[in-house]
């Protein structure tokens, strides 16, 4: 048996009261494991780390920064307190503004337990939450969400309204089902100036989509692409990658996406969360940051290796990690800064803690955005740089930011992460870290969602 180390201690929450308690880092071998107590519930343990990296070096020490014009004071203390509170630990860097509830599928999955029954924010609101980010540190990157936020008409009138107030860039999340089915509905979506489509995407073949979203899905993915290539909108593959369904298609995902450049500017891979609607009985061990590094090097045979990718440094280290890459013309990879580590832009020495946010909207802003990526591909060997043209053409048209971020439940919940969240989900004046929000209890109490 490994022998067990207490790393350090946080704070956390029990699964069945959301009863804030201590909770310890706990090394076995090189995986890492937070364990709890209870006094009423008893013990908990969650792998939070799986070894593959040393969990102590991907550490750094970042600088926090107070959040613009705070909505809430702290009373009961983290997590009970968000809007953000002045306790909290950086600015916005991506906003969501759920704009629905609805959504046209059923997934069995799905953190947000989206349904039929809640009736749509007025649009009129929506406006107002948008006027009301800018005096909280905003302009911000707005991403719509939901439920399925396609299921309402005025969409484009959103990113439009959104874009006069100063906002820079608009992503929809979406299952890519209206974009596949409506002739023309990508390119109204493109006329009022959206930047990117965050595309559910779990992988190539449709057993993965009916175990994960209930009913075959790859040629609805392939033709929303396809709508979305047509009218200039820059697509991110986003994988909820669940163990047993389809980490074996990790490498295939890759090479989809690198099949699919300019057009799929990157992939943004999500371990699965254990909130909302999901098959009950949270597991112990977990698909964490230092797995998904393993396999992405495994399955692309070494192209893209561990050492290639980073935390991005806006936010706590242990919630994400980036790359950025170039793809031969034989759909190979290459890291775009060999020798170094690339992250999300936020990572450069900066004189003021704030402005890391701001990178990293920029950064954002720049690799995922579709328009200013549409020059036609020049037929030439990705190797052939003799031309300046034809390596600028590589460069600009050839390249995929990968990523990755996983996100907590009432399992795995650590309070030092929470107070680093920069991804921050609108409620009228309050902004409330992404994984407060969805925090669900066992018995599916929240703290934040549907009250």
């Amino acid at each position: 048996m490994s022998q067990r180390v207490v790393l350090s201690q946080t704070e956390s929450v029990c699964p069945i009261c959301l009863k804030k308690i201590t909770a310890d880092r706990v090394k076995r071998g090189e995986a890492v494991f937070m364990e709890k107590t209870c006094a009423e519930h008893g013990f908990f343990e969650v792998e939070v780390w799986g070894g593959h990296l040393s969990y102590e070096d991907w550490d750094r020490i970042k600088e926090p920064s107070t959040p613009v014009n705070p909505a809430t004071s702290v009373e009961h203390g983290c997590p009970f307190d968000c809007g953000l509170c002045p306790a909290h630990r950086q600015h916005s860097c991506c906003v969501l503004l759920e704009i629905t509830e609805r959504c046209n599928l059923g997934c069995p999955i799905c953190f947000a337990s989206s349904g039929d029954a809640a009736d749509d924010p007025p649009i009129g609101s929506l406006l107002d939450t948008m006027r009301d980010l800018l005096t909280r540190g905003g302009p911000l990157n707005i991403q719509l969400s939901g439920g399925e936020p396609s299921v309402r008409d005025d969409v484009p009138r959103i990113i439009q309204e959104g874009k006069k107030m100063g906002h820079p860039f608009f992503q929809l999340n979406t299952n890519g089902i209206r974009l596949a089915e409506e002739e023309g509905y990508a390119q109204s979506l493109s006329d009022a100036g959206l930047d990117c489509v965050f595309l559910q995407f779990d992988g190539v073949t449709d057993e993965v989509y009916r175990q994960i979203r209930g009913r075959d899905l790859f040629d609805i993915k392939k033709k929303a692409i396809e709508a979305c290539q047509k009218a200039g909108i820059g697509v991110v593959l986003v994988p909820t990658l669940c163990h047993g369904v389809n980490i074996g298609e990790i490498g295939q995902i890759l090479r989809f996406a690198a099949e699919h450049i300019p057009t799929v500017t990157g992939v943004h891979f999500q371990p699965m969360t254990f909130a909302g609607r999901y098959p009950k009985g949270a597991p112990v061990n977990r698909f964490t940051l230092s797995h998904l590094l393993y396999e992405i090097e495994k399955q692309t045979g070494g192209e893209m290796k561990m050492t290639d990718f980073s935390p991005a440094e806006a936010e706590n280290a242990y919630c994400s990690f980036s790359g950025s890459f170039l793809v031969d013309r034989d759909n190979t990879f290459r890291a775009k800064a060999a020798g170094k580590k690339s992250s999300c832009g936020c990572g450069s020495p900066l004189p003021k803690a704030a402005d890391r946010a701001s990178q990293a909207r920029a950064y954002v802003a720049k690799a995922w955005k579709g328009t200013a990526r549409t020059r036609p591909l020049k037929s030439v060997s990705a190797s052939d740089t003799a031309s300046l043209d034809d390596f600028l053409d590589t460069l600009n048209n050839r390249q995929l930011a990968i990523s990755a971020m996983t996100f907590m439940d009432a399992w795995n919940l650590d309070l030092d992460r929470l107070r680093d969240c920069y991804i921050h989900i609108a409620d009228g004046h309050r902004l409330i870290p992404f994984c407060a929000y969805n925090l669900s209890a066992q018995n599916g109490k929240t703290l934040y969602r549907h009250k």
